[in-house]
């Protein structure tokens, strides 16, 4: 069977640990290839055999650890009711945490009061009696957590908590019972570091919503309703916009939502777009153009026959993008596993060591409870699962509204390690919608005649060819009024051009080195005309012709050469076409924000030489790697990388795809084929250089925040377990100095909002 991926909510994680069980117990099942615990999304995602069919398996396996899991699926209703959950339980989080604050005051009235000497001091039995309630009520979380993960043998954040708040409790009720008052009594330390604890919880969640406010902004801009035109087109319906299909034909008023990805067929707004490729201001729609599902008609109405519906819109896939990236683990967060799958086992041992050297060691007994409970407390593992995915998510949550879409963790820490930008030509650093600059006969350039039989044979062959330039020959036939005339046995050969049948000749029409491979000779004065272009930054197109069978007769039709008899007459050349395609405006700045960054950029691109270096002196690139096929495109990349040098490719078309893959990270520009867009491992949605150093500097900000947060979770647990043991801190300054490492960790991954593009 084939492997799917699969990916299912889990509820009841506590801590790294929790993530590093669950990853363990996944991974065991059969048919598991690959697993991935996210505590910061609460997701889990797996490549397994079966996919779906086997996922009662899966949600089996996590009950048995002491979670719940149920199949994750991306659309509208299951993201409200997981909405609807999240606040349902948010709002049981803050009504226990208010219940342990508001129980808490009087037991720690009555620790400052006998501290004091004040009055107001509580008997022993209402302490055990509110200390119960906390104890028992809001605590009781801590309880079954730590239950369900002793008995599948390992131990979590609740462990700890429950390991530490019950050792002060039960010291303390015990003494109340056996009427030993006069010594100390915790229950305050008890009720007062589940109160922080369950803080710092409904802070930290808090934070962790903020942190995924992309992903629910991208979600918003799916609209429940559309206008849907029935068959007659006169009337309109009302319909779930999960019902639009492709081919249907919808109407967007002003200040509505576009349902779905479509071409717009009558009307002419302004659409903002800004949610979905980060351009700010609002672009113009009309007649012929494409509009992105989940753009903001602005201020005009529009006709819109749709091209894609559902799951394969435009938002549907940025939103799976998305939420992939950060459910995805970065490779920095398998040593936090490592130390998360034996760290609490480590700080139980560490809390009896402790314990057992105050009391019979050294003879104090209420400093071995109290640094005991403290380093149970106070040691906790939850920043140190929280450090990485935090930062994850921000970051690739601002990437989206940004324009760049990140695929997956892994991606965004290649990224932040690029030092070299490869840039394709055409479509990336230039418009890619190159203009018909002049044509001439290659017999004689200087001649007006056959200059129209020329371009009408041009544009008939170019009606089935891909690349921009075949686009901008077929607009020039038409607005010469020429209709294209019917071809035969139509062939492209990427990377040199074109080939097919017409008017009782085999035509060719592509690149110089496709002339010089076919053998079509002469026209020394179109070279000499082409190459004063070319150096103007002109790319020129050539077309060579020879008769069908060596005769005038159509004959059978042939691909190339090679299947010529020897009698067969050789091409001759019969013109060239001289077409512009300027740099993009902020090509030139996007280059220049590299430099800043430390990397470079080199153009690769299958143009010749002189274009390229033309259009690269504009756009201030040095190194140009000219007259490149396909295939050679990703032999370069090869190169470069066993240089030592680490490799971003930046390209749009179908003939980028190899060198995308064979990148280190392969970066896709918005508007680009659907080819390039799956293969690459970032894609841009806008068209524009500029997002290039944007998406570097995003990263390596990402990853500097990810370093950060990591030093200081292990700092903190460096440094306050063994204050903690030396009897420095006491049990509540453990608790809240536990809260607040988590907070601080989720909060520092906050700040990454604070970014902006170069």
């Amino acid at each position: 069977m084939r492997e799917t991926s699969v990916d299912f909510e889990i509820s009841g994680m506590s801590c790294a640990a929790c993530v590093a069980r669950l990853e363990k117990v996944l991974s065991r099942l059969d048919g598991v290839d690959s697993v991935s615990v996210n505590l910061a999304t609460g997701r889990a995602h797996l490549e397994m055999v079966g996919g779906a069919a086997r996922a009662q398996d899966v949600i089996d396996a996590v009950g048995k650890a002491g979670f719940e899991a149920r199949l994750y699926r991306d659309d509208p209703d299951d993201a409200s009711t997981r909405a609807r959950e999240r606040n349902r339980a948010r709002e049981t989080e803050r009504v226990m945490f208010l219940v342990a604050a508001a129980a808490s005051l009087p037991l720690m009235w009555d620790m400052v009061a006998h501290m004091a000497g004040l009055p107001g001091t509580i008997a022993p039995l209402w302490q055990l009696a509110i200390g119960s309630l906390i104890q028992f009520g809001p605590g009781l979380r801590f309880y079954r957590g730590a239950w369900t993960a002793l008995r599948s043998g390992y131990g979590t954040m609740d462990t700890l908590v429950a390991l530490g708040t019950s050792a002060a409790f039960l010291i303390s009720a015990w003494r109340v019972v056996m009427g030993e008052t006069g010594q100390g009594l915790y229950f305050e330390s008890a009720a007062v570091v589940i109160t922080l604890v369950l803080l710092g919880k409904l802070l930290e969640a808090g934070a962790r919503d903020r942190a995924g406010n992309a992903i629910r902004a991208l979600m918003s801009l799916r609209p429940d309703m559309a206008l849907r035109e029935r068959d007659d087109g006169t009337r309109t319906e009302e319909v779930p916009a999960s019902e639009l299909r492709t081919g249907d034909v919808v109407r967007v008023r002003p200040g509505a939502l576009v349902p779905a990805d479509g071409v717009v067929i009558e009307g002419r707004s302004l659409v903002n777009e800004s949610l979905l490729t980060g351009e700010s201001v609002p672009v113009l729609r009309e007649e012929t153009a494409r509009v992105i599902g989940g753009s903001l008609a602005v201020d005009g109405a529009l006709r819109v026959r749709l091209t894609a519906t559902g799951q394969e819109t435009t938002l549907a896939r940025m939103i799976r993008l998305v939420e992939s990236a950060q459910a995805a683990k970065a490779p920095v967060q398998r040593l936090v596993d490592r130390i998360a799958a034996v760290f609490v086992p480590v700080v139980v041992l560490l809390a009896g060591i402790t314990f057992a050297i105050w009391w019979f060691a050294l003879g104090s007994h209420e400093t071995a409870i109290t640094a005991a409970v403290s380093v149970l407390v106070i040691a906790c593992p939850c920043a140190l699962g929280l450090a990485t995915p935090t930062a994850v998510m921000v970051g690739t949550g601002l990437g989206a509204r940004h324009g760049i879409l990140i695929r997956d963790a892994e991606a965004l820490e290649r990224l932040s390690g690029v030092d070299t930008v490869v840039f394709d030509k055409t479509g990336t650093l230039t418009t890619g919608h190159p203009e018909l600059v002049d044509y001439r006969s290659a017999t004689d350039p200087n001649a007006d005649t056959e200059k129209e039989y020329l371009l009408e044979i041009a544009g008939s062959l170019q009606q089935s060819a891909t690349h921009p330039l075949a686009a901008a020959l077929r607009t020039a036939a038409q607005e010469h009024g020429l209709t294209p005339l019917p071809v035969e046995d139509f062939h492209q050969e990427p990377g040199y051009g074109i080939t097919a049948c017409l008017d009782g000749r085999r035509f060719w029409l592509g690149s110089r080195a496709y002339m010089r491979r076919i053998g079509a000779g002469g026209a020394p004065e179109a070279e000499t005309l082409a190459a004063g272009m070319e150096a103007r930054g002109c790319t020129t197109v050539w077309m060579a012709a020879a008769p069908l069978n060596g005769s005038g007769d159509r004959g059978a039709p042939r691909t190339g050469l090679a299947d010529a008899g020897p009698s067969a007459p050789a091409p001759v050349l019969l013109g060239l076409f001289m077409l512009a395609d300027p740099p993009r405006a902020n090509a030139a700045g996007a280059v220049r924000a590299l430099e800043t960054l430390g990397v470079r950029s080199i153009m690769l691109t299958g143009d010749s030489l002189p274009v390229a270096r033309a259009i690269a002196q504009q756009v201030s690139i040095g190194d140009v790697r000219a007259g490149v096929l396909p295939e050679g495109k990703a032999e370069t990349i090869r190169d470069l990388r066993a240089q030592g040098a680490v490799v971003a490719m930046a390209g749009d078309g179908i003939n980028d795809a190899p060198a995308l893959a064979e990148a280190d990270v392969g970066i896709a520009m918005g508007g680009g084929s659907d080819a390039a867009m799956e293969t690459a491992a970032i894609t841009l949605m806008r068209s524009s250089p500029a997002l290039v150093p944007d998406a570097i500097s995003l990263s390596r900000a990402t990853l500097r925040r990810i370093r950060i947060n990591l030093f200081w979770a292990f700092a903190y647990n460096v440094v306050a377990i063994p204050l903690a043991a030396l009897g420095v801190l006491s049990p509540m300054i453990a608790g809240a100095a536990m809260a607040a490492s988590s907070v601080s960790v989720v909060s520092s991954s906050l700040l990454l909002r604070r970014w902006r593009p170069e």
